[in-house]
């Protein structure tokens, strides 16, 4: 749920869908909106449909291992929510001639004396919400039915932190279903949405979902505002709300993400000074949903796109410790990885033509590596050497052993001399290592079938994008998509 002048530089947008939406691999992103980059970048048409894409999540689902509490409720998936709701309220709604359902009448006595003493503001707003079509009609009705439900419940038992959460759940979706044209209506349900996540965290501090969705309501509400101070306050409420989320459970990928894509919004309205430390946090945050999910396509596009904007940031006023063309080459990188992953996603389409001339083609990366001798791995460090390697869709090759050799078009080597080569199908696994019988530097381990190869990034920042790269090469070949990559960098 994350202006341009001349050119456009890619952007997130929104890192979450509403709630209860479906697989979130199954629908296109949302068409990509205008971002701000400097005059005089190159593809200015292309640029305008470079935006970024939505974290499409549907609302998180329960802890695993979840139970429920003593009066027999649990946090709920916004669609388990609705599905029970819809269920329960099949017998409990009547369908007039306008096809508007209806209490019956036994129904609106119980209701009128359960919410006697709780008929507060925020059912006043979800009563208001109608719908736009006759689907969300249908659908706010049920909304309504379940605001009842967890009214009643914490009329029953005012400290069940469940009942508070699924409540919270009901407004925000709720706040999903209003006119489009009525942000004022929208962001008061989603504030009373946010008191509700408070009250239900105070009851259990370690409830992640509430962190999780309470971040994303804040985020929403940040983006009524533009690039005002008070969407600055509400960022920083949002991000510290994925951090405590991320703290209760550190393996959630569309945390991170979520994370990334709020440090992303915040670096556009902070002071220059401060932007770049919050850009590289972001980053931070990219790179580690994507090592807890290696096809996780969107945090990888995100990351290219706040790579690309390092880039435009750093061409236009230096300062970086990395060159404009590396970041440029960078983002190319993660743009070419998130299309073959899902090559029919217009967005990623758009952003692809922006950025595949960064690469070095026919290659997906160039750099160099520290490596030993072909034939003997466990070398002393007096026989390693400094050289180019490039890496295509099919395998990672050392193609030269002179630093300022260039790299052959056809990547043809020199016969009298062996060299490194690592084919994608035999790659195992890829991580750092750290081990005093390797030279200097940021260690590397590609385990193989045929056994583990090692070499030695110039930094560990260096390092980050050789393991990100062979890592993303490899899921693209596990996930049968080689040909989508090789289309890409061959052309």
């Amino acid at each position: 749920m994350p202006d341009m002048e001349e050119s456009t530089q890619p952007k997130p947008a929104d890192p979450e869908l509403p709630n209860g939406a479906g697989d979130p691999d199954e629908s296109e992103p949302p068409s990509p909106a205008a971002a701000e980059a400097p005059a005089a970048a190159p593809a200015a048409e292309a640029a305008e449909e470079v935006a970024g894409v939505d974290e499409v999540l549907v609302r998180s689902e329960p802890p695993k291992g979840a139970g429920t509490n003593a009066d027999g409720w649990r946090p709920y998936t916004m669609g388990e929510l609705l599905g029970e709701a819809a269920a329960a309220g099949r017998s409990d709604f009547a369908t007039d001639g306008n096809g508007a359902g209806s209490a019956t009448p036994e129904r609106s006595s119980q209701d009128s004396l359960q919410l006697s003493s709780h008929h507060d503001v925020a059912m006043d707003l979800i009563n208001s919400v109608t719908g736009v079509d006759e689907e969300g009609r249908s659908r706010q009705r049920i909304l309504t039915f379940a605001a009842k439900r967890y009214i009643s419940a914490i009329e029953r038992n005012p400290e069940d932190p469940d009942a508070y959460y699924n409540w919270a759940l009901v407004l925000q979706e709720s706040a999903d279903n209003v006119d489009p044209n009525s942000d004022s209506s929208k962001d008061s349900l989603l504030e009373e949405a946010c008191k509700k996540y408070a009250e239900a965290t105070r009851l259990c501090p370690t409830l992640y979902d509430a962190y999780y969705n309470w971040a994303i309501a804040i985020a929403d509400r940040a983006k009524m505002r533009g690039r005002t101070k008070e969407a600055e306050e509400l960022w920083q409420q949002a991000i510290r709300n994925y951090d405590k989320a991320v703290q209760l459970s550190w393996n959630s990928p569309q945390a991170l993400n979520n994370w990334g894509l709020g440090l992303q919004e915040l670096s556009a309205i902070v002071p220059a000074k401060d932007k770049q430390t919050i850009i590289k946090t972001a980053i931070s945050k990219f790179r580690s949903a994507i090592q807890l999910q290696f096809d996780f396509h969107r945090a990888i596009y995100n990351l290219g796109t706040v790579l690309y904007g390092l880039a435009e940031d750093t061409s236009r006023s230096g300062g970086a410790d990395t060159s404009p063309n590396d970041l440029y080459s960078q983002s190319a990188i993660y743009v070419a990885a998130a299309h073959a992953l899902k090559p029919n996603y217009s967005v990623y389409r758009s952003a692809l033509r922006l950025v595949r001339s960064m690469l070095p083609l026919p290659y997906l990366k160039v750099g160099y590596l520290t490596a030993p001798p072909a034939d003997d791995p466990i070398a002393p460090h007096k026989h390693w050497e400094r050289s180019q390697f490039i890496l295509n869709h099919m395998e990672l090759q050392q193609v030269n052993d002179s630093e300022s050799a260039p790299v052959k078009a056809n990547a043809l080597v020199e016969k009298a001399k062996r060299f490194i080569k690592v084919d994608v199908a035999d790659i195992v696994s890829v991580s750092t290592c750290s081990d005093l019988t390797l030279p200097p530097g940021a260690g590397l381990c590609i385990n193989t079938t045929h056994g583990p190869v090692f070499l030695v990034a110039d930094t560990w920042e260096s390092l980050d994008g050789w393991l990100d790269a062979i890592r993303l090469v490899y899921t693209i070949f596990a996930r049968g998509k080689t040909d989508v990559l090789a289309g890409i960098i061959t052309g």
